[in-house]
């Protein structure tokens, strides 16, 4: 990484560090999707109720993978921005080893909580069947998830965003071809979805440690000494999106509950289709973060205050232009965007009617999420976490236990853009403060 490269054109750097990462984000959000169009087209709506009753499931595993990662990957940045390479490696060696272990230990305890968080959810035997077809498998597949994410996280840190992309896009085709396969030809069903899942995401890390062992400059496998304060002190970096995670989950979890006693399964089905163009734009912006992340560490470290805030500045750009874009491809496509997914007209009415409004909320979500990520990549946990914490917990669990009793289906899709609305406000704040600590340590120097 090379900071008057950085600093002759910072935009080009962001694009080139988050393309890539954007690429491999989406390509992960397609095989969610897909997973999704062969679960309604050859298991039925039950399968993707069943699938979205599950996600605060994978939310969790999410939350630790980035909790850790995230918070290992910031501090050997600054690490790496300082010169300090033996320092950065051995915080990856750690990280990896933590994120893999702490995935297993998740797996182990899920186990026993499928039927209390079923029964809880008042899942009928056709949901319930499909549920634990699908997660007893993915309990597997997800820690393997968590720990190429991680690995590719300091792929892009090393600065070569691109091999991680290339298995993405290996991961991705793989379990598409899998999903046909299982879903069409063994009528495996749920369990076979969640198999090709497994598979191709076990093909993927074996391409990912071949880089580590083979390819890689910076960060190699090999012995470390664990340290208690550099593991205490990136969870705390990263607790940010911990709770940014696992209050996404705790809130799939809130919107679960009051749509399948408010609407039933058909109301969950349409917010799991919803909620995929929900989840494909939160790939882009998460890309749009790790792409930067790294720029802002390495800039914020070598001191050069004022290139981190245009780095940041010229990525919240980049993602309210992409916010733009969605939101006006699926104005112009959510007539016929259900129907890929279910033959159900009432399940397809709901989508149609909701989608513009759901959709509105992508103009506000970059910004918070992109300006979580800042606060992170320069060590500022607590300011990313309120942030995160007001966006995907306190205020969005008020707007869904209000909004849906007041107006129904329709309060289900006015949740996320009132939360974002809020949550704008106190990042706005934030970053006042900010710039006007900023001035200050100028105008002293």
């Amino acid at each position: 990484m090379n900071l008057e490269q950085i600093k002759q054109n910072p935009g080009k750097m962001i694009l080139q560090f988050s393309i890539p990462s954007i690429i491999s984000m989406m390509l992960t959000a397609f095989i969610t999707i897909a997973d999704g169009f062969f679960m309604g087209n050859y298991v039925g709506k039950e399968g993707i109720a069943a699938v979205n009753l599950g996600l605060p499931i994978v939310y969790l595993y999410l939350g630790v993978g980035l909790m850790i990662s995230i918070g290992g990957v910031a501090m050997a940045g600054m690490s790496l921005g300082a010169g300090e390479r033996e320092t950065c490696n051995q915080i990856f060696r750690q990280t990896i080893v933590t994120t893999a272990a702490a995935s297993i230990l998740i797996s182990m305890i899920m186990f026993f909580c499928f039927q209390p968080m079923l029964s809880f959810l008042q899942a009928d035997g056709q949901v319930t069947g499909c549920f634990q077809e699908y997660y007893r498998i993915m309990l597997l597949e997800l820690p393997v998830m968590v720990v190429n994410s991680s690995l590719g996280m300091f792929i892009r840190g090393e600065g070569n965003p691109r091999y991680y992309m290339k298995v993405t896009v290996l991961n991705v085709l793989l379990n598409v071809a899998l999903d046909y396969v299982f879903a069409r030809y063994l009528l495996a069903g749920a369990a076979g979805i969640a198999a090709a899942s497994f598979l191709s995401a076990l093909i993927s890390l074996l391409c990912l440690m071949y880089y580590f062992w083979k390819r890689a400059q910076i960060y190699r496998f090999g012995a470390f000494h664990f340290s208690g304060k550099v593991c205490g002190k990136g969870i705390l970096n990263g607790s940010s999106e911990f709770i940014g995670e696992m209050s996404t989950g705790i809130a799939m979890f809130a919107y679960n509950f009051v749509i399948m006693r408010k609407i039933g399964v058909d109301g969950v089905t349409a917010f799991t289709i919803g909620g995929y163009v929900a989840y494909a734009f939160s790939m882009v912006v998460v890309g749009f973060g790790q792409g930067a992340s790294p720029l802002i560490s390495f800039t914020f470290g070598a001191r050069e205050h004022s290139l981190t805030t245009l780095i940041r500045k010229r990525t919240n750009r980049y993602v309210f232009a992409a916010g733009t874009i969605v939101f006006w491809v699926m104005a112009a496509s959510s007539g016929w965007y259900g129907g890929l997914f279910v033959e159900n007209e009432e399940i397809q009415e709901m989508i149609q009617s909701g989608m513009m409004i759901f959709t509105s909320s992508f103009f506000f979500t970059g910004i918070n999420s992109i300006t979580s990520f800042y606060f992170t990549s320069i060590g500022k946990a607590l300011e990313s976490a309120v942030i995160s914490l007001s966006r995907g917990l306190v205020v969005l669990l008020i707007c869904i236990f209000t909004l849906p009793a007041l107006f129904g289906m329709m309060g289900v899709w006015m949740a996320a853009p009132v939360t974002e609305i809020v949550t704008l406000a106190i990042t706005l704040c934030f970053l006042w403060r900010e710039n006007t600590n900023d001035t200050e340590c100028e105008q002293k120097d």
